[in-house]
């Protein structure tokens, strides 16, 4: 008997290594992206489902031990279960069993006898059975597939079934086990299967349940010290309740997902790779123009009024020859630089602004600055300009940008007719602070550039 139990059991179970095998193929490259992203928790997911089975049930089970019966039979079986997936390798389920079960002692002893017992046969209807299992998936992360299309599963729990033992005596009496009603007694099942991908909503579920009871009740004969139990093999459909564009949480791999989302952002990068490349082409161009100089006279081909000009005459701003002296005139009169000069140089330092980090000069700048170039232009003076910031920044920033602001001065100064050759720019940057960078207020003074005519 006991060869015969294992033999259904193993060939109910027999489809479990296919787990091994049964993988849907790598995806074409028109697949869709597998659904769900990694820690966003269980709301993505699918993760109730229901399902009902039918099978066989038998008053023996896989584990052996001994019965109270020489031969037990097969007979129908049926179930329900609701299923909450916790995480993707496991699930709470509450299953609930019903059929019957049969057996007798038509089959002779080990020894070769026959059973002289008191109870000949037995059958009991049972009428429910609820229990409350923890339900393990098996290797639920697959590192050589993009999906899975089997899967293994083991579950353990507790619950209380209820039926109702009917014994035949040896003299062909049949009777109740219990006349006052049925019996009630707590069980632990213990079962293991493999599940089926059908579609994003069926699964095909097969599986093999033991039951072990607490009491000795089930066949309504007490023969052995040992308590009873039965088995249950079903096969059955499972249902995933909820939005059908989520995946289900028990089958959902991560790993693919996690390739997808680099290979979204790989993707995504390199747009934005692209598209730098694409800016820093054109900004390269648009220097390269202003810097363009092919007369060489100091003034940009885009300012220059007066293209190819002799490289040994003196230009103005906009890039046209200064007028000669006149050799037979007598040297002009040395020019005095009177205290009225050096206020008026004072005073467009005080009201000189800048924008902000930039090296663009404010607006309200211009009319000092104007007066400084009809000073310059009035007397024949000439300009010495020096860019000094604070040390907020790195020292190769405040370099360039005390520089950029002195060059941008000259400009200025250029752009209203002094000739740009009398006028020097030096940028000096954070390296002679006139006060403390500790204040709001010192670092205002360190950041200015200083006139000195002559």
């Amino acid at each position: 008997m006991k060869n015969s139990m294992l033999r259904w059991a193993f060939l109910l179970m027999a489809a479990s290594p296919l787990t091994l095998v049964a993988q849907t193929p790598e995806p074409a490259t028109t697949e869709p992206t597998p659904k769900g992203g990694l820690f966003g928790g269980s709301r993505q997911f699918r993760t109730v489902s229901i399902g009902v089975n039918g099978g066989v049930l038998i008053p023996a089970v896989a584990t052996g031990g001994s019965n109270d019966f020489t031969k037990w039979q097969l007979n129908y079986g049926y179930g329900a279960y609701v299923k909450w997936q916790l995480l993707h390798f496991l699930a709470l389920r509450g299953d609930f069993v019903g059929g019957k079960l049969k057996g007798d002692n038509s089959e002779a002893l080990g020894n070769g006898e026959n059973p002289n017992r008191a109870v000949q046969s037995f059958e009991t209807s049972l009428n429910w059975s609820g229990s409350l299992n923890a339900v393990f998936n098996l290797a639920t992360i697959n590192w050589l597939h993009r999906q899975n299309a089997a899967q293994l599963y083991v579950s353990v729990g507790g619950g209380l079934a209820g039926y109702k033992p009917t014994i035949t005596t040896a003299g062909g009496v049949t009777r109740d086990y219990k006349t006052s009603g049925s019996i009630n007694e707590f069980f632990v099942p213990v079962g293991a299967g493999v599940k089926f991908k059908l579609s994003d909503v069926i699964n095909l579920d097969l599986g093999y349940t033991m039951h072990y009871l607490d009491g000795d009740n089930l066949d309504g004969f007490n023969y052995a010290t040992s308590k009873d139990k039965y088995a249950y093999g079903y096969a059955g459909l499972e249902f995933a309740l909820g939005d059908r564009t989520k995946p289900q949480l028990a089958w959902h791999n991560a790993p693919a997902v996690m390739y997808d989302d680099l290979v979204a952002q790989k993707d995504q990068l390199k747009l934005e790779l692209d598209a730098e490349k694409e800016n820093n082409a054109k900004l390269a161009a648009t220097v390269a123009k202003l810097q363009a100089d092919s007369d060489g006279d100091g003034v940009s081909d885009l300012f220059d009024k007066c293209p190819n000009t002799p490289a040994a005459d003196k230009v103005d701003g906009s890039g046209c020859p200064l007028p000669k002296p006149d050799t037979t005139k007598p040297a002009p009169v040395k020019v005095i630089i009177t205290e009225d000069d050096r206020r008026l140089v004072r005073d467009a330092i005080a009201n000189l602004e800048f924008q902000t980090g930039k090296s663009d000069i404010k607006p309200k700048s211009f009319p000092s600055l104007d007066r400084v170039a009809d000073l310059m232009i009035r007397k024949n003076l000439s300009l010495k300009l020096a860019g000094h910031t604070d040390n907020v920044g790195t020292e190769a920033n405040n370099m360039r940008l005390s520089k950029d602001r002195a060059e941008s001065v000259k400009a200025y100064l250029a752009s209203k007719g002094v000739n740009p050759s009398r006028i020097e720019a030096t940028g000096y940057g954070e390296t002679q602070p006139i006060a403390t960078n500790k204040t709001a207020a010192g670092r205002q003074k360190n950041r200015r550039v200083e006139f000195t005519i002559f």
